[in-house]
């Protein structure tokens, strides 16, 4: 008897050691509630995320889960009503003046979004979703060069948030100046690696080396990756503004065709067509000789620098076969069956070693 009486009183006494907390339990129905509206049951959701709020009040994303839920409902005006009183919360967060902005914008009102998207990044100015969106809002209206301006800063400011690469890598590639395009696809797919956006830009990719890549008889190549053209634009006649805007113009276009195209061009002697092998042939020259004649000291590439370690980890093979899988799919398929091991290693070291953007590792351009 004493024995048992010791072990009821053990469990009695230990008890609130395994006894969820309120902001534990609050967790697990936030957590019930997201899959309930992934299942559609929004009205459910909400029920659920009150409760939440009862157990752990302070913490602003239960309001902003069941804001998600109105948006779901398209009640957009119930979105906006919930956001603007989370931008007074003291935790308030990037994601509230996103979805508010996209509220006041799928209600007709994009003035209002515009101004939403500005007020967050004033408050948020590393955002990337941000930069996103209101390169988004230029977009749409058909101000390209804006939008480009909105989704460089965006991966600059916030180097890890994948879609201001992906809409950098679309406009680039539409370009004259298809070279930045051609990076910044290429990092998107490392950010971002299996998506339906990843498999249309692995074909872009493909595509815009058949097209600017020509090859005349056996012994003649020419490459079109850049413009050769200078266009500068500057407000008020400000002569050190015209200064600085030319130099970078003038940089950026002796990076694009004295440093990209001509190292692609040294990179594709011996070859003769476009295809999965040759193009696998064509990058991992242009990594040895970006290194060989010392590009990476006058200009620095993350992504070329995340080339080589693939190369010296032995796997460039089979990562510029799934690169550029999308452009050849017949190929692509072919080399698979043939080189299974290769790719199983690719994949093991892939995974756990993929591309690591921060502050002062990221892409700039020239």
């Amino acid at each position: 008897m004493k024995q048992l009486l010791t072990l009821a009183t053990l469990l009695v006494l230990s008890s609130p050691l395994f006894a969820q907390t309120p902001e534990e339990k609050a967790v697990e129905l936030k957590n019930e509630a997201i899959k309930t509206m992934d299942e559609g049951n929004t009205e459910k959701a909400r029920k659920l995320l009150e409760e939440a709020k009862k157990l752990d009040p302070n913490d602003p994303t239960y309001d902003y889960e069941i804001a998600f839920s109105y948006n779901i409902d398209k009640n957009y005006k119930e979105v906006i009503k919930i956001c603007k009183k989370l931008t007074k919360h003291k935790d308030k967060f990037p994601e509230v003046y996103q979805m508010m902005g996209n509220a006041y914008d799928y209600d007709g009102n994009s003035k209002k979004a515009i101004q939403t998207y500005d007020k967050g990044l004033d408050l948020f100015p590393n955002a990337g979703n941000l930069y996103l969106e209101r390169g988004n809002m230029e977009l749409v209206q058909g101000n390209y060069n804006e939008a480009l301006d909105y989704y460089i800063e965006g991966t600059k400011r916030d180097p890890m948030h994948s879609s201001n690469y992906y809409w950098c890598s679309k406009l680039y590639l539409s370009s004259e100046n298809e070279y930045l395009g051609m990076i910044y696809g290429e990092l998107f797919m490392n950010l971002e690696r299996n998506s339906k956006r990843t498999v249309e830009i692995s074909k872009l990719l493909y595509d815009t080396y058949d097209s600017e890549i020509s090859f005349e008889g056996d012994t003649t190549a020419s490459v079109s990756f850049a413009s050769n053209n200078i266009e500068i634009s500057v407000e008020g006649g400000d002569p050190d503004g015209a200064a600085e805007a030319l130099l970078a113009a003038l940089t950026q276009k002796t990076y694009g065709t004295m440093v990209y195209e001509m190292t692609l061009v040294l990179s594709l002697v011996g070859e003769d067509e476009i295809s999965l092998e040759s193009l696998n042939r064509i990058r991992t020259k242009f990594v040895e000789n970006y290194y060989a004649n010392d590009k990476d000291e006058e200009f620095p590439n993350v992504l070329f620098e995340y080339q080589k370690k693939v190369q010296d980890a032995g796997h460039m093979e089979a990562y510029n076969y799934w690169i550029l899988s999308q452009g050849n799919d017949a190929e692509f398929d072919s080399w698979m069956t043939d080189n299974e091991d290769k790719w199983d290693a690719f994949i093991d070291w892939f995974l756990p070693n993929g591309i690591q953007l921060d502050e002062d590792h990221k892409f700039v351009q020239p």
